[in-house]
């Protein structure tokens, strides 16, 4: 027996809605790729390099991991040339990450899942623009400097 729609429950941020895949897939990349800062080299790593060091499993399950991505990307409608470059995308990393030990060295500097995030936020941000966001850090402040309104202005002004 099949439940209705309206009677179905409904998971916070498990829309099919821009916004929600937005929102999961730059989890899923900063899962992969920005987990935590190596000390020294100052290089962020995430599960995708430490799976790496688990030979052949560990490289099939980051590749599934990233084909989740490219399954969100299908579910938003972008182009199948798209869809491809991402498929692309993961094959390379598994296959970089099939050899064992050293396949994690590459992985440091190609960043699939990174690679990914950034076609789909071109996409995201082309067909619906109101998922957009401001990715900025402010600036540090210094006296005097500051909207015009905000100086002290002279006598007669």
């Amino acid at each position: 027996m099949a439940v209705p729609p309206e009677d179905r429950t409904r998971f916070p941020g498990l829309g099919t809605d821009p916004q929600s895949v937005r929102r999961r897939v730059e989890a899923l990349e900063r899962l992969m790729e920005r987990m935590f800062v190596i000390p020294g080299i100052n290089r962020p790593v995430g599960l995708d390099v430490i799976l790496d060091l688990v030979p052949i499993a560990g490289s099939t399950a980051a590749a599934a991991l990233g084909a989740y991505m490219t399954w969100e990307a299908r579910n938003i409608g972008m182009s199948k040339w798209q869809i491809s470059r991402m498929a692309g995308n993961v094959g390379v990393d598994w296959l970089l990450g099939l050899i064992p030990w050293v396949g994690a060295i590459p992985d440091l500097f190609f960043r699939s899942n990174t690679r990914n995030l950034r076609i789909i936020k071109r996409h995201l941000d082309k067909h619906h623009a109101s998922t957009a966001t401001i990715d900025a850090k402010a600036a540090p402040s210094q006296p005097g400097q500051g909207p015009p309104d905000s100086r002290k202005l002279g006598p007669g002004t």
